[in-house]
């Protein structure tokens, strides 16, 4: 991005822009070792249990970096995987197809993003849904990538997603190891992707735990309880 975008960027106040003055903090040691490691590193992978901060963080990241001029774009993914149908079969556009996966990714932008700016973003490339299954052939230059729900994704798709990085991009990878969608004669990825890639310069990994759970005070309890 040139030097003058940038500064466009940062110097435009959030209702000209569309940001809300919301800035990603963390609000525990990991999610601060979490956010440090996304800065520090071209790729970040972060596993932990629901509500220990995983995409919230990810989802806030993105977003400074395309306030500050960092990026150009978002590009949000998600595996989908409890459909029998392909999703290039079913109805509507590509967003209406992955709202219901993307979800909880739309209300992590509403965070930071006013909602209007949000779809007209989607609809000018700002924020880009591209989903896992239909990633293979892209790179994706000048973007913050994030690939949500990662424990749902096969060893070869989450290969795919991290080889799509190109130049001046992150990208983050959130899961939580304990739970899959998949069918239990599916291997997923995310487990061998964590101990392999955590040894290479430029790949940060991330631990969270229920101590990082601040959604709601009973879901580290539920987490607990359940194994």
């Amino acid at each position: 991005m040139s030097r003058r975008k940038a500064t466009k960027l940062r110097n435009e106040t959030p209702e000209q822009s569309g940001f809300k003055p919301k800035r990603v903090t963390g609000r525990s040691l990991r999610q601060k070792e979490y956010i440090k490691s996304i800065m520090a590193n071209d790729i970040c992978l972060a596993t932990g249990p629901a509500g220990s901060g995983k995409t919230h963080v990810a989802v806030g990241m993105a977003v400074s970096a395309l306030r500050d001029g960092d990026v150009e774009k978002i590009i949000l993914s998600r595996p989908a995987v409890d459909s029998g149908t392909s999703i290039g079969f079913l109805p509507g556009t590509m967003e209406e197809k992955m709202h219901p996966y993307l979800a909880p990714l739309y209300d992590e932008l509403g965070v930071y993003i006013e909602q209007k700016a949000i779809k007209a973003w989607i609809e000018h490339g700002r924020i880009e849904i591209v989903p896992l299954s239909m990633m293979r052939g892209r790179t994706f230059n000048n973007s913050f990538i994030i690939l949500d729900e990662a424990q749902n994704a096969l060893m070869g798709e989450l290969r795919m997603c991290l080889t799509r990085i190109g130049m001046n991009s992150k990208l983050v990878i959130t899961g939580d190891l304990n739970q899959t969608d998949l069918y239990s004669d599916e291997s997923g990825g995310l487990h061998r992707c964590v101990s392999r890639l955590a040894h290479i310069s430029g790949i940060g990994v991330t631990t969270l735990t229920a101590a990082d759970i601040v959604r709601h005070p009973l879901i580290g309890q539920i987490e607990a309880a359940l194994g």
